[in-house]
């Protein structure tokens, strides 16, 4: 495939005993791996807005052009439903003009996208209206981004719109051309969506998607008086990008087919088959290096790719 490939931060952060790096060495490591960008994690110990003044975001976008690389996307983390049962605290307030600083850093880097969640649903309000709180607070990212010539991506995350057809009843509420979706598939593949149909749907929607596989693990409660164990919900594993269960090959083919030529970036951000050390996650890089060059050529159709 010929979209340009990136490695999201995340997976050299530290953040779940990984052997971690910082943001300049992570950016040597992506280069060494054969990738053309990075997706910067906004947050410590990587690429908060507390540690990086303007002066140092220069310095880093040299680095990355010297090395060949492009600062793809800023990944922010936001929660707009976060304490509602505080009016009285402005937490929108606070998450919008965080997205805001993301968007001043992300042009500063030359990147033109800051990634957002949406919200993990609460006992109340009702779910509609979260829903509106949500909207609206995105709306006003992508209105105030847009002074810096950023488009705002709303990844299938959080519980509030990951699923797809709700992603996409989202963006079309939400009504701003420099907001679009940022849609995954392990998502709708745990959802028990049919994840190139999925695919489809979103294609003309969606500007940047990030890719990890996992196997499902069974996990059961044994229960004595009845000699018998009852189903749990499934863990999850991270394993090499061709190894889990979700069909990429059909689903990166639906995306394009759909007219999408955005990045695929790629994120080790839980713990892996294999352990934490510096060599196996090289190893898993690598092997999605491998996995995507290897993919056949697809272009958009014309008709499709002007929507």
């Amino acid at each position: 495939m010929s979209q340009p490939l990136v490695l999201h931060s995340v997976s050299y952060s530290g953040s779940w005993g990984q052997h971690a790096l910082s943001v300049e060495q992570f950016a040597d490591k992506a280069a060494e791996l054969g990738f053309d960008g990075v997706m910067l994690m906004a947050k410590r110990p990587h690429f908060s807005v507390l540690d990086w003044p303007q002066p140092a975001r220069m310095r880093l976008r040299s680095q990355l052009e010297k090395l060949g690389l492009h600062a793809s996307c800023i990944a922010g983390y936001t929660n707009f439903t976060a304490d509602l049962e505080h009016g009285d605290i402005p937490h929108r307030e606070f998450q919008i003009r965080h997205v805001v600083e993301l968007a001043e850093m992300a042009r500063d880097l030359g990147s033109s996208l800051v990634r957002v969640f949406t919200g993990y649903e609460q006992a109340s309000p009702a779910p509609s209206a979260q829903m509106k709180i949500v909207v609206d607070a995105l709306r006003e990212c992508a209105q105030r981004a847009a002074e810096f010539g950023v488009t705002v991506g709303v990844q299938n995350h959080h519980d509030l719109a990951c699923g797809y057809r709700s992603q996409l009843e989202l963006i079309r509420q939400i009504n701003e051309p420099n907001c679009r979706a940022m849609f995954d598939a392990w998502a709708p593949a745990l959802h028990g969506d049919d994840i190139a149909a999925a695919a489809g749907v979103m294609a003309s929607r969606t500007v940047y998607t990030t890719t990890a596989n996992y196997e499902l693990l069974p996990r059961y409660r044994y229960h004595p008086a009845q000699v018998n164990y009852e189903k749990l919900l499934p863990e999850l594993q991270a394993v090499p990008i061709d190894a889990g269960f979700i069909d990429y090959r059909a689903f990166l083919a639906a995306l394009v087919q759909g007219g999408f030529s955005g990045p695929v970036a790629y994120e080790m951000c839980s713990p892996l088959q294999g352990g934490g050390g510096i060599e196996n996650l090289d190893a898993y890089a690598r092997r999605f290096v491998e996995f995507m060059r290897g993919l056949p050529e697809l272009t958009p159709p014309v008709a499709d790719a002007a929507r």
